[in-house]
């Protein structure tokens, strides 16, 4: 019995052995599957860490990840936002298809890319070389079914603009690289693109209904009496916030080029321009203002008058002596050189110098110009810039000072941002009419300002604006036909044709300024091409449909009672 149990005994402890060594090779073999895999989180800690790291620094130096803050209108409308549009690009070094086999498959996603095109870019000496931007989902779809790690694709941030052209000029472009071209964009770039502010919009004075409906009437005219370009700006008189602001043609900021063409620039604060007989409208009140002249005074305004090489005469000619009121309301060029020649050289220079007509204007757009002034300014040069010749200056610079002469003599500086902007939340009203900006510069007395109000209305009732009437407003306002320069000259065949309004003019609220660039005479207006025939009625139109938009509610009105001023009855 003895030998069997040892047997038994012996067998036993051989299968406890034969599995204690199984159950250790397995503990070793979990042991180094463990250690692998340690190595391979260390491996790809250390090295691909510096991959990610290299495609990370290469976003954050072309921008591609920058939040962007928003633009928006005074009411909230967005103007300018950011989308995602992920990136495709190649890091040669980490490819695993050949260049060949890989072009034929990009080029397939990418139709607008041939397949030598994508060969050259998968064989670029560049370790990092952008292929297409702004991938659509099902490019980005099939690029990553690809699956070769030498194709990176990346969160990238567009430029969105979601009205296209409507306010190209005041918002400018960004590259592909959200590095700003013009505009505001450009202009408030540093706290557009700073991270603390990507959920503050930044607020615009502009109010989109009323861009949209200047855009249109500009469209329509300048297509009506094909013209080569046209331009124009509402503003609020009392801030001197830009409510509306547009110049054709115009480009689509979308399009990261930008203004392509000189035709494209901004015509409001870019072009500068001899503007004609708005400037009446400064000597007048030069002279008021000096006590030069009175209501009742007046110049003969007869005959032509002779100054150096050129002779000067009235459009409208009346053939007669004209009192202040009549020079103004019928444009006399006569009588308002022989007002100049009263006030004098230096008195006019103060007073344009006042104006800031001398001076680039104070907006928050970087593309602007300075005025051109007479390189003397003699006897010739008073009488020719007394009525807008001789001295060239943008429309935002008569606008500016036009606002000055109405809103009690105040010149505040135009501005592109809405004055409440850190006050007001939500939806908002135009402006602060009832809180008027008081800190601009006073150039005129509050007096000479309600004579310039009456006048301005004088020339719409009974003068050279009668088309800018509307039903049921009291509108003020300027004609300004003038001469295109060229070549040292003046081309006749070439008119800048311009209106210059504001409204109410019992209390002056809105301004509106329109402007057509060579326009063209039709059957309708007996083939004219003066501002009376062709800015005027555009501008009345402009008023007629912003008005509502604006709080000014047409009613029945009164005419105003014009104390000291008289029409002599026409009998030519």
């Amino acid at each position: 019995m003895k030998p069997i149990d040892l047997r038994v005994e012996g067998a036993r402890q051989g299968a406890i052995e034969t599995a204690r060594n199984r159950i250790i090779f397995v503990m070793a073999l979990f042991t180094l599957g463990f250690l692998t895999l340690v190595v391979k989180l260390v491996s790809v800690g250390i090295f691909q860490a510096s991959s990610t790291a290299y495609y990370q620094n290469a976003n954050v130096n072309t921008s591609l990840l920058m939040a962007r803050a928003d633009i928006v209108d005074r009411n909230g409308v967005i103007l300018a936002t950011n989308l995602k549009s992920p990136s495709l690009a190649v890091v040669r070094k980490n490819l695993k298809t050949a260049p060949e086999e890989l072009a034929v498959e990009v080029s397939a996603i990418l139709p607008e890319l041939s397949y030598d095109d994508a060969l050259e870019i998968l064989q670029t000496e560049r370790n990092h070389h952008w292929i297409k931007r702004n991938l659509t989902p099902s490019q980005l779809f099939e690029i990553r079914r690809i699956g070769d790690p030498g194709l990176v694709t990346s969160d990238a941030e567009k430029r969105i603009y979601p009205h296209g052209r409507l306010a190209s000029h005041v918002l400018g472009s960004v590259d592909f690289d959200n590095n700003p071209s013009s505009g505001v964009e450009l202009y408030f770039n540093e706290r557009l693109s700073n991270p603390e502010n990507s959920e503050k919009p930044l607020v615009l004075s502009l109010d989109l209904r009323l861009q949209h409906i200047l855009n249109q009437e500009l469209s329509a005219n300048m297509e009506k009496f094909s013209a080569i370009g046209a331009a124009g700006i509402i503003m609020d008189v009392n801030t001197g916030e830009v409510l509306a602001l547009t110049s054709l043609p115009d480009f689509d900021p979308n399009d990261t080029n930008g203004p392509q063409t000189l035709t494209q620039m901004n015509k409001i604060l870019q072009g500068v321009y001899e503007l004609g007989s708005g400037f009446k409208t400064f000597t007048v009140a030069a002279g008021l203002e000096y006590d030069v002249v009175g209501l009742s005074d007046g110049y003969d305004a007869t005959k032509p008058v002779r100054m150096g090489r050129f002779t000067i005469r009235d459009d409208h000619p009346k053939e007669r002596w004209l009192n202040i009121p009549e020079i103004f309301a019928y444009s006399s060029n006569i009588g308002t050189l022989k007002l100049a020649q009263d006030i004098g050289v230096e008195r006019q220079k103060d007073f344009f110098s006042k104006l800031g007509l001398f001076d680039k204007a104070e907006i928050e757009i970087n593309e602007k110009s300075a005025p051109l002034l007479p390189m003397q300014w003699g006897p010739t040069e008073l009488a020719t810039t007394s009525y807008g010749h001789g001295i060239a200056v943008t429309p935002l610079h008569m606008a500016s000072g036009v606002s000055a002469m109405v809103n009690g003599g105040r010149l505040n500086p135009a501005t592109l941002l809405r004055k409440d902007a850190n006050s007001t939340n939500g939806v908002t009203s135009i402006s602060s009419r009832e809180n008027p900006d008081t800190n601009g510069k006073q150039v005129i007395s509050e007096n000479t300002s309600e004579i310039m109000r009456n006048m301005l209305h004088l020339v719409v009732e009974h003068g050279t604006g009668k088309n800018a009437k509307v039903d049921g407003y009291l509108v003020g306002g300027k004609t300004g036909t003038a001469n295109k320069v060229m070549n040292g000259g003046y081309n006749r065949k070439a008119v800048i044709s311009s209106f210059i309004s504001v409204f109410p003019i019992d209390q002056p609220k809105y301004l509106v300024f329109a402007m057509l660039d060579e326009p063209q005479g039709i059957k309708e207006t007996f083939n004219l091409r003066t501002a009376g025939m062709t800015a005027a009625p555009m501008v009345g139109e402009i008023i007629r449909r912003v008005g509502p938009m604006m709080g000014v509610r047409p009613a029945e009105i009164e005419e105003i009672e014009y104390e000291e001023m008289m029409l002599v009855s026409e009998t030519n």
